[in-house]
């Protein structure tokens, strides 16, 4: 069941922090883009770096190019996919979700899954659009905890 963002007090701590989007369902990615940055806006973290792709295939290259390259506190990834007629969106998700577990765990840092697969432009619209649902803020939650958490353990 699909639960409303709870309000609380934003982890803070600051950090420095990545977001690799998909350029490809523009409405509802940028919508989870703007609200991400927000997010991470009041956790008193830097501007993050913001980089589009096509699509969601093409999130995990970006990230490990990232994760090579720079000391980030968490990279955020942002995407939706529909379903359609075939199994495309299926395969699709499952090798972004793969490849960015994959990521997390050889460049030991977090790497937030907001790529979303959705039956429908209705689930869409709810999860993206809607301010009681947007999942962008959610991943900005999860990276400004998980950069705590790895703070932590240093």
């Amino acid at each position: 069941m699909l639960q409303k963002i709870q309000t609380q007090a934003v982890p803070s701590g600051g950090g420095k922090f990545a977001i690799v989007a998909s350029q490809y369902n523009a409405q509802y990615v940028d919508s989870m883009l703007e609200a991400a940055a927000a997010e991470l806006k009041q956790g008193a973290a830097e501007t993050p770096q913001i980089v589009r792709v096509p699509g969601a295939f093409e999130i995990p290259v970006v990230v490990a190019q990232l994760a090579a390259h720079s000391a980030w506190s968490a990279i955020i990834c942002l995407g939706v996919v529909i379903r359609g007629e075939t199994a495309h969106a299926q395969l699709i998700a499952e090798s972004v979700s793969d490849a960015l577990a994959r990521l997390q765990v050889e460049h030991r840092l977090p790497v937030i899954h907001g790529v979303l697969l959705l039956e429908n432009d209705a689930q869409a619209r709810k999860r993206c659009l809607d301010p009681q649902h947007n999942r962008g803020i959610e991943a900005a939650r999860t990276a400004l905890a998980m950069a705590k958490v790895m703070r932590e353990l240093a």
